[in-house]
């Protein structure tokens, strides 16, 4: 199903105690000074007016019954579809009551894409561990979205991407314990993220042959095996097994040595085989305008690269960059055709 460029992004309301009412705020107070694509928020409208009040923000906020309707009245408010928040919320202080709203979002977000109502999703940051004392139980947003694309009860395997002009990286295994990641990472799983980041770095990043570099798991990339056997036994059989498949991947690389600036300059995306190995390097290099991207999915889903930042909510310190970003790659992507289903 191809989405027309006019439909407009389905934004998130993310955990409404956090500092996504800020930049989601600042994002389109923005709108005048640089290009930001039209978005309709998903969230609760008191909420959102109490959060202007703080910040001293004069945003005119519309409440819609379609998303057909937010392109045009863009320019003059921000539109927005209620997803009611059933308790009291001060920023800074999360309520696990609120969790309600904040799955609901993402459910009434899904359903937009889905019947063509939006072409992607942005998602606002969540407190996974509010979610967790609700009973939510997905490790984050990227593996609750792949359960809501299920197919027949077939759902996709999704892949977090972390994206920026100067570097893109894909943590192989995302939120479990660094004592599990060697169990882990298995011959089919780097098979099936290696595949995915090249078929969505060619369809939604649109590059002709994209260039993949691999990390190690091990210091010095196991040293030949004498510091790890992981390189040898799973990693290498999955990057030559990609190579005879026709991709242009390369490694595996000691990861201490892979993200200066020369050694940036040979791939156009990094593979890590854990969450931290590759966050690291990207949030220090691109703390400020990155943007979470799940690849794997049958529609484009954006983030800010950043938390809930409770401590800094309603303070007027948001950098609402990150949002901005992902906002605008949101739009890049599903313009390009990127949002139709596999």
């Amino acid at each position: 199903m191809s989405v027309p460029a006019a439909t407009p992004l389905a934004l998130t309301i993310g955990d409404p105690a956090g500092i996504g009412p800020d930049i989601t705020l600042l994002a389109f107070d923005a709108r005048h000074r640089e290009q930001i694509p039209p978005f309709v928020f998903l969230g609760d409208k008191p909420v959102l007016e109490a959060r202007a009040a703080q910040l001293g923000l004069k945003v005119r906020i519309e409440t819609i019954t379609s998303p057909g309707d937010a392109v045009d009245l863009f320019d003059d408010a921000l539109p927005l579809l209620p997803i009611p928040v059933p308790v009291p919320v001060q920023a800074g202080n999360p309520e696990p009551g609120a969790m309600v709203a904040v799955t609901a979002s993402i459910e009434a977000a899904m359903e937009m894409v889905r019947s063509g109502e939006a072409r992607a999703i942005v998602t606002n940051p969540i407190s996974k561990s509010g979610l967790y004392q609700a009973g939510f139980e997905f490790p984050g947003h990227t593996e609750y979205l792949a359960a809501l694309a299920a197919d027949n009860g077939h759902a996709p395997h999704p892949v977090m991407m972390l994206a920026s002009d100067i570097l893109k990286v894909v943590p192989a295994t995302i939120h479990i314990p660094l004592k599990d990641v060697p169990e882990a990472l298995t011959q089919d799983l780097l098979a099936k993220t290696i595949a995915i980041t090249d078929r969505d770095m060619r369809q939604r990043f649109g590059f002709e042959r994209p260039r993949i570099a691999v990390s190690g798991l091990n210091p010095h990339a196991g040293e030949d095996g004498t510091l790890g056997r992981e390189e040898i036994d799973t990693i290498e059989s999955a990057v030559t097994a990609a190579q005879y498949a026709g991709l242009d991947v390369s490694g595996p690389y000691p990861a201490d040595t892979l993200f200066h600036a020369a050694a940036r300059e040979r791939y156009d995306v990094a593979i890590c085989m854990y969450h931290d190995q590759a966050l690291v390097p990207f949030k220090t290099l691109a703390f400020d305008d990155g943007v979470n991207v799940t690849l794997g999915l049958p529609f484009v889903r954006t983030s800010p690269d950043h938390g809930t930042a409770f401590d800094i909510a309603g303070t007027g310190k948001a950098n609402p960059r990150s949002l901005i970003e992902a906002l605008r790659l949101a739009d890049a992507m599903s313009a390009s055709g990127a949002s139709e289903a596999e």
